[in-house]
């Protein structure tokens, strides 16, 4: 259980919120909703002690073991399935243990050792890192890649799967979707579904929160609330009290109103003056109440396209690939206006480089791409976010697009995307990447396409955001071809879905849920054809299977050996020396010096007798266990 008692968070100066009460129990599965610097990450510090309360308590049970995903990765030159073993801190640790065991070549710690990595599944942890590696997007041989080999949104991955390889209590993910395609989204929702331990997750992907959480903790207007349900339900009851609330705004509004209209109209009559000021204090009294707000910050919509030629643009028999590699072949494709496509496939199938090739950033290997004299492409991948000046400001770089432009039109422009005030005049570089995210899609909307390309284009955002950005793609009379994780936005603004797999690009004749089957089929086949394979191999070695095991068991022999042999020798000692003690002469006077030695030494070898019994039990029960 963890407890938060009136709890308060401050950062700086600014109050991300007070006087907030909730309690998490065991096993369930929590999400924290809230526009972003709300205070969730915060609340996530606080958990895991990086932070320290303002006011309230917070408490839990004391030595529960908490995984989170590491915001760095070091460039370390350890292979990536060994990065991710690093998760399950208790299997690194009997490993260390048992190895220096073995330097001082102790059987029996040993023989505890292996029992111990027995008992928590320590066999089959290389066998858990590659399910999670392969669940994640990873291929068989990346798994023996460095670490530093891979880039920064792969690493993120690497960091994600060691913190689901950790034997947790407590699981902290805060947008573990940002570096995930759909495919790996499926499946971690899957995972978590089936997570045994308490989850606190924070997300903006509505279709992910509402699969997975029980409860929804919301951080707004500066208090941290606990609903029950998931997403969907706690919007319904949300929308509830806030009706609520503004029902009971306007009825202590029209009430004090009239206190009020009473109080200016005798408070200066004699008669009525105790009326008066019993009236203004009864108004000092009332607790105000709230007028509800649900406004979103966002306001904005794509202006219809000045020409709209059909097609857009086409591909004919194109080849898509990188050098001498085709991951696409014989790629066919024509966009009209009006057109809203959701591209589909695993990940590396060649979804980005097919929006490349449309967005005219690679060229094709072979084939043709036509493109309408009147083409044009507004285009969202995350490095366009590398494209921004960071020392010029939101304002200049819409100055740039359009020198014409008065200052006051384009800071009217830029509100829309909440940049208010002296945003607009800050530099880039300190932004949030929801921040620089938010500005490339301002200067995208600003430019009036006819066709939008939008590579993941919800990361880093924050709900309300999304929203935006759903109803606006909704009311776009462009074309549209996108690649995301984000079901809700697929399911809100494509009503056409290619699938790109097996070197092809092909209509796919379902919706989402259809493709979630598709993947399972998939991954089915998958696993039917390695089962078949490992089979095979465990016939024809199995003679070299049996010797390994028997090598990696040798320390439990060993340990039963070295156990059988030292009980031997103390029933040997205790018998001799209950032969001593069967001669009546070491009752003489004269041998009372030998009778107390005699007694000393049986003392100490039954209790070395009984140590070694138990000892030698333990290695049985260990040898047997290795079977």
């Amino acid at each position: 259980m963890l407890n938060f008692k009136n709890i308060a968070l401050r950062r700086g100066v600014r109050v991300l919120f007070s006087n907030s009460s909730f309690t998490i129990h065991k096993g369930q599965k929590v999400g924290f909703t809230g526009a972003n610097g709300a205070g969730k990450s915060s609340l996530f510090a606080l958990v895991k002690n990086e932070m320290h309360l303002d006011e309230g308590d917070f408490s839990m049970p004391p030595n529960l073991e908490i995984a989170h995903v590491a915001q760095e990765t070091p460039a370390v030159a350890c292979s990536a399935i060994d990065y991710v073993i690093d998760g399950d801190r208790e299997y690194r640790r009997l490993q260390e243990q048992l190895r220096q065991a073995e330097l001082v070549d102790d059987g029996l710690k040993q023989a505890e050792y292996h029992a111990a990595l027995d008992i928590i599944g320590g066999y089959t942890a290389q066998a858990r890192a590659s399910r999670l590696m392969n669940g994640l997007g990873f291929s068989a041989e990346q798994e023996h890649n460095t670490v530093a080999s891979f880039s920064g949104g792969w690493r993120m991955r690497l960091n994600l799967a060691q913190a689901l390889m950790c034997r947790s209590d407590v699981l902290l993910l805060d947008e573990p979707t940002n570096h995930l395609d759909l495919d790996a989204v499926i499946w971690l929702q899957d995972w978590l579904c089936k997570y045994p331990g308490t989850l606190m997750l924070i997300s903006h992907d509505r279709d992910f929160l509402d699969t997975i959480t029980d409860h929804i903790v919301h951080i707004e207007q500066g208090k941290a609330e606990i609903y029950t349900g998931n997403y969907s339900a706690f919007e319904r009851m949300r929308a509830e009290k806030l009706a609520q609330q503004q029902s009971a705004y306007l009825k202590q509004q029209r009430e004090m109103a009239h206190i009020q209209s009473f109080v200016d109209r005798f408070k200066a009559q004699a008669t009525k003056a105790r009326q008066a000021q019993s009236r203004i204090k009864a108004l000092e009294r009332m607790e105000l109440i709230a007028m509800a707000h649900v406004d979103s910050p966002f306001d904005f919509s794509f202006a219809k396209p000045d020409k709209m030629p059909n097609p857009l643009l086409s591909l004919d028999k194109t080849d898509i690939g990188y050098g001498s590699t085709c991951i696409l072949k014989s790629a066919g494709l024509s966009i009209s206006p009006g057109d809203r496509i959701g591209l589909l496939g695993p990940n590396g199938a060649g979804k980005s480089s097919l929006i490349k090739v449309l967005a005219g950033d690679m060229q094709p290997l072979s084939g043709m791409r036509y493109e309408a004299e009147a083409l044009k492409i507004g285009y969202f991948a995350q490095h366009q976010l590398e494209q921004l000046q960071l020392d010029e400001t939101p304002l200049w770089h819409l100055q740039k697009l359009d020198k014409q432009a008065t200052e006051k039109d384009l800071r009217n422009f830029l509100g829309g995307f909440d940049f208010q005030g002296d945003k607009v005049l800050e530099p880039v570089r300190p932004f949030s990447g929801g921040e620089k995210a938010r500005l490339v899609l301002a200067l995208l909307v600003y430019q009036n396409p006819n066709l939008l390309l939008l590579d993941e284009p919800t990361n880093h955002l924050d709900l309300e955001m999304r929203h935006a950005l759903s109803v606006a793609l909704q009311d776009y009379q462009g074309a549209i071809v996108v690649v995301s994780h984000d079901r809700h936005l697929l399911r809100s603004v494509t009503d056409q879905l290619l699938l790109v797999s097996g070197g092809k690009v092909q209509s796919f004749d379902g919706d989402l849920d259809d493709y979630r089957l598709w993947l399972a089929e998939q991954k089915k086949a998958e696993d039917k054809g390695a089962d078949e394979v490992v089979t095979t191999i465990s016939k024809k070695d199995q003679r070299k299977l049996d010797a390994e095991r028997r090598l990696r068991n040798k320390p439990l022999y060993d340990a039963l050996k070295k156990a059988e042999l030292a009980v031997e020798k103390y029933h040997n000692e205790q018998r001799q020396l209950e032969q001593q003690l069967a001669d009546p002469d070491i009752y003489l006077e004269s041998s009372k010096a030998i009778l107390k030695q005699v007694l000393d030494k049986k003392v100490q070898v039954d209790k070395a007798l009984e140590e070694a019994e138990t000892a030698w039990m333990l290695a049985e029960e260990a040898v047997e266990n290795a079977h």
